[in-house]
């Protein structure tokens, strides 16, 4: 048998840092913008995001905490996901700053809201692709026991969908042409992918 560490997460990894996060990677980053009812925007990355079904094409992200973008999508039913790539790493990491909600995050990176096709929320101008969403399921994860956990988890149905059209060759989104930004573990890390290390496997037929 290879060495391995075992812990119990009820007591403790005995690591420098939790290594969930990065086991669990890289993840896509939910980039999210929210609109309150009285119309401040709110921009926030989550580091739980991924999506969950075909048809309706629905995504989730978990909010450790009822923070803003909680709130405003619980009040409007309504957000948008940006995609994150490298070039806008640095406006994405400046959005995760815990700031108080009058504080716009567009404002504050340098980044343009732009108005949406189907939903209400502006999304982030500069990014290349853009899920337009209206919430479907707000749920309060629990533990083994039953008992409430501090995160809630937000799902939204895709209503909307923006691609820069670079990135469809032959009508085939290139999803390393966007060179999207991942979020690995520890308290800093990210990946990019790259096409040369892509790799295909194709699912068995029975």
């Amino acid at each position: 048998m290879r060495p391995s560490h075992f812990y119990e997460p009820t007591t403790g990894h005995g690591l420098p840092h939790d290594p969930f996060n990065a086991i669990v990677g890289p993840r896509p980053i939910g980039w999210v913008s929210t609109q309150s009812p009285d119309g401040r925007l709110n921009l926030a990355p989550y580091s739980f995001f991924n999506a969950f079904n075909y048809t309706p094409p629905l995504i989730g992200f978990s909010s450790i905490g009822h923070k803003d973008s909680v709130a405003n999508i619980e009040a409007t039913g309504e957000f948008c996901w940006n995609l994150v790539t490298a070039e806008l790493g640095e406006q994405m990491n400046q959005t995760s700053a815990a700031v108080s909600a009058e504080i716009d995050e567009f404002e504050l990176a340098g980044l343009t809201p732009e108005d949406s096709r189907v939903v209400g929320v502006p999304h982030v101008g500069q990014a290349q692709v853009v899920f337009e969403c209206r919430r479907t399921q707000t749920l309060r994860l629990t533990d083994a026991d039953g008992q409430a956990t501090p995160a809630r988890m937000v799902f939204g149905e895709v209503v909307g969908v923006h691609i820069e059209e670079r990135l469809l060759e032959d009508g085939v989104y290139q999803t390393a042409a966007a060179d999207p930004l991942l979020r690995g573990g520890g308290p800093a890390d990210y990946f990019r992918i790259r096409q040369e290390d892509r790799l295909r496997m194709r699912r068995p037929q029975v």
